[in-house]
């Protein structure tokens, strides 16, 4: 892959300098299927920091979980810098090191990186993870009782395997030493609050973000909420049922409860689905509690009877019913495709 020339760097175009005596090393670790806009997301940040700054302030560099050639989600193979292996062997200097995940990557966990990572935990050296890349932290044990940002898709496997986190409602979150962020366009925005934290300049960030985000809409301001698909401009009533629907899956609230805890009644319940979602709340309820049991037939090899129960069916002939009645093939099948 190639990057930007330096030779266009204007020293005089910022106040301030970064304060950093060397460049700073990180280390993007690219798992198969890693999601290529995200990685490069990540990427051009450090190379446009570069850019404006009178010397290079990071250097990047890739690395193969097990061999020197990773294949992203576009099918395009990516040559990396070095591997796991040779990087264990001769360590060298890491500020960071970056776990980049994508739609298709595995989430079995791979012991080497997995050991890579608890040895560079205790080392100091930071950690982050891009889409569910942090599901690899998550693995190693790094983020107990802390809040990690990961692609909604790997809620359910986290949720339900590791109950100890707290799987973040932002699109990135920065605790301590360890970043984790959701998509590409988190990607962008925690990379550049990284950028802020590792060279103490804002004028830097402000003119990185303008180079890279001249097209967007308008700046973000403060945490980054994660959309889960939501219009922002439902009205509050209904955001907050959706929020409730969400955050009890495994005991479904019935409709009653859902209107108390809204402070609306339940004719206004099921007024705010059919005029803004055109479904009745019960059929919206159930299909996100079937989306949920999906994800953990696809993510996980908890038996189906469990699943069932973890998605809020008092039995698994009942979630068969459903499941195939809304996805055309029964959770066995949908099992079997996976593999």
């Amino acid at each position: 892959m190639t990057t930007k020339s330096t030779q266009t760097k204007d020293p005089g175009t910022l106040p301030g300098e970064p304060r950093v005596e060397t460049p700073l090393r990180i280390g993007f670790i690219l798992r198969e299927h890693f999601s290529m806009v995200t990685f490069t997301a990540a990427v051009d940040t450090l190379v446009t920091t570069n850019l404006i700054t009178p010397e290079p302030v990071f250097v990047h560099f890739t690395i193969g979980t097990g061999s020197r050639t990773v294949l992203s989600d576009l099918g395009i193979e990516v040559s990396t810098g070095t591997t796991l292996d040779s990087l264990m062997a001769n360590p060298g200097h890491v500020d960071m090191l970056i776990v980049c995940g994508g739609y298709r990557s595995q989430l079995a966990p791979e012991p080497y990186l997995l050991n890579t990572l608890r040895a560079a935990d205790q080392k100091g050296i930071r950690l982050g993870g891009l889409w569910n890349g942090g599901v690899a932290l998550i693995q190693a044990g790094l983020m107990e009782h802390h809040a990690c940002a990961l692609h909604p898709d790997n809620h359910a496997y986290v949720r339900e395997n590791f109950p100890n986190v707290k799987v973040s409602t932002n699109a990135y979150e920065i605790e301590g030493h360890h970043a984790t962020c959701a998509g590409p366009v988190s990607t962008l925005e925690m990379m550049l609050k990284l950028i802020g934290e590792l060279l103490h300049n804002p004028h830097i960030v402000r003119a990185v973000r303008e180079i890279l985000s001249c097209d967007q809409v308008a700046e973000q301001v403060g945490p980054m909420p994660l959309n889960m698909g939501d219009d922002p401009t439902f009205p509050e009533a209904l955001q907050t049922l959706l929020a409730l629907m969400r955050a009890n899956i495994e005991e479904p609230l019935s409709l009653v409860e859902l209107a108390e805890c809204a402070n609306i009644s339940r004719r206004q319940v099921e007024r705010l689905f059919q005029n803004h979602l055109d479904t009745s709340p019960s059929r919206y309820y159930l299909e996100l509690r079937l989306v949920h049991a999906r994800r953990l037939l696809m993510q996980t090899n908890r038996s189906i009877l469990n699943i069932s129960l973890a998605s809020g069916f008092v039995s698994s002939s009942h979630f068969s019913n459903c499941f195939k009645d809304y996805y055309g093939i029964t959770p066995s099948e949908a099992r079997h495709v996976r593999q």
